[in-house]
């Protein structure tokens, strides 16, 4: 069985589906790129009252009571996760869930537990064996075109940044422009992908 079957709009008072769930990380990422994020709702098939609705919902089970655990919410929504990968940080053994997300097939939802099974991560990544973007240039940086680690490989040394909400991150790092020039830079993700680039006119030294 598909771990994500295809998504089919979910009543309010139904389950929460995968496609409330792309819904949700689509609210996030219209501050910033609604055109891309009009777009990738009608793919779905989904209207501004669906994408509120899902958010809404998704606002209720993070803050009930009793909130489940993030594995345990995104298994109840997502299904069996496709691939699961043991991990060492440091000293820690993490383990990594991901799952497809449809809206972007090279990319897959990963959570990343940490040993008492908590959430430490939850982000979009590069599916396992997807090549990644050829990032070189600052004009490479479009919006989704790249994860926050993908960012950071390219244009090492990166410094994270404080994100500016839950489920954004940012990096700073100098990176050249078109003409070759190195500019410092600050990038801003949301759930992992690259949102937006801003760009300090000075050189830096």
């Amino acid at each position: 069985m598909d771990p994500m079957p295809s998504a089919k709009r979910s009543a309010g008072a139904g389950p929460f589906t995968p496609l409330d769930f792309q819904l949700v990380l689509l609210r996030r990422m219209a501050d910033h790129n609604p055109d891309l994020v009009e777009d990738a709702r009608r793919e779905l098939g989904a209207s501004m009252g669906d994408m509120r609705e899902a958010n809404r919902r998704w606002q209720a089970m993070l803050h009930a009571p009793r909130s489940r655990a993030a594995a345990s919410r995104y298994r109840s929504i997502l299904g069996v996760p496709e691939h699961v990968e043991k991990r060492r940080i440091g000293d820690l053994a993490c383990e990594a869930l991901l799952w497809p997300v449809p809206l972007w097939p090279d990319l897959r939802f990963e959570v990343l537990l940490g040993p008492n099974g908590a959430a430490w991560n939850e982000w979009l990544v590069r599916a396992p064996g997807a090549p990644g973007p050829l990032l070189r240039t600052l004009d490479d940086l479009t919006p989704w075109s790249c994860t926050v680690d993908e960012a950071a490989r390219a244009f090492a040394p990166a410094r994270p940044l404080e994100g500016t909400a839950p489920t954004r991150w940012g990096l700073a790092f100098t990176a050249p422009d078109a003409a070759g020039v190195r500019r410092e830079c600050a990038a801003e993700f949301t759930w992992g992908l690259v949102q937006r680039v801003a760009v300090n006119e000075r050189q830096p030294g």
